[in-house]
């Protein structure tokens, strides 16, 4: 049974960070997965765990074809928001590509390589469950699994899982920042028992954004607290793109259509598709 996830060494991260980003450039060239995690294996740094993790991987993809099973059975060594996506990224009806998720996971753990506050965790993590739709309910619940949250952040977290959609985003977190605190302190109000999560600038940002765009609220707190930017799904072609497209396709059916109808005819004339060399004046 895998043991709950400690916070890894810098190194294992750093070596996170190159797999991820490795195998979104060498999928993006098609190649094959099994041969992408056998040279990335001879790649990684040899004193981090993640070799074994990379043997475990394929030989879970040759009895499943996917990289997740092998990824939740390793939650000592994979955080379950990188399953989670991965999980995502693999489902055939999902609408996550896979180069996506992969550069999603090589930010976050990038992130972590250099020092992630749980602040900015929670803010990248959720932010790419909003860009992507990937869903607030199991995608949270990994979230909060996340060994980078204690106690308090980990009950704060699911209990944003059942107030997401009803609640405005920014209340939720202007009401557990500090900023709040001191407000309610100079209005003279009761002291809230519940402990501030977030600090007087990520409360300010948060009351100037209510009832305002919730992407508004993400691109203020990114350029303010420095955590990676939220890899953006790619762009669905527009109508004006599509036509010349279209007729090219078009072209090439009317093109077979009447192949087919010179065939029924008595047979296609080769002789119209020579042409004599160059220079040959025969």
């Amino acid at each position: 049974m895998a043991s709950a996830q400690t916070m890894l060494e810098r190194e294992e991260y750093v070596e996170q960070a190159y797999f991820f980003q490795t195998l979104g450039e060498r999928f993006s060239a098609n190649s094959p997965t099994q041969e992408v995690l056998r040279s990335v294996r001879e790649e990684v740094l040899a004193t981090t765990k993640l070799p074994m993790a990379i043997d475990y991987m394929l030989s879970e993809l040759k009895l499943t074809g996917a990289l997740t099973p092998a990824m939740e059975r390793l939650s000592h060594y994979f955080a379950p928001f990188q399953s989670y996506v991965m999980r995502e990224a693999e489902n055939e009806r999902g609408r996550l590509d896979m180069r996506v998720a992969l550069e999603i996971l090589r930010r976050e753990v990038q992130y972590r390589a250099d020092g992630a506050s749980p602040q900015g965790m929670f803010l990248y993590q959720f932010e790419a469950l909003c860009r992507n739709r990937l869903g607030y309910d199991r995608g949270l619940e990994a979230v909060a699994a996340d060994p980078i949250y204690d106690p308090t952040w980990r009950q704060w977290i699911l209990a944003v899982r059942h107030q997401v959609g009803i609640l405005d985003v920014a209340d939720l977190i202007y009401v557990r920042s500090e900023y709040y605190r001191m407000v309610q302190a100079r209005r003279g109000a009761a002291a809230d028992q519940s402990s501030a999560l977030f600090g007087e600038k990520e409360g300010r940002i948060a009351l100037a954004n209510r009832h305002k765009d919730p992407l508004f609220l993400f691109a203020a707190l990114h350029r303010q607290l420095g955590y990676p930017a939220v890899p953006r799904p790619p762009r669905t072609r527009d109508a004006a793109d599509l036509v010349p497209v279209l007729a090219r396709r078009v072209e090439r059916l009317e093109a077979r259509v009447r192949l087919l109808e010179e065939e029924q005819r008595g047979g296609i004339d080769l002789a119209k598709f020579y042409h004599p060399p160059q220079g040959d004046a025969g």
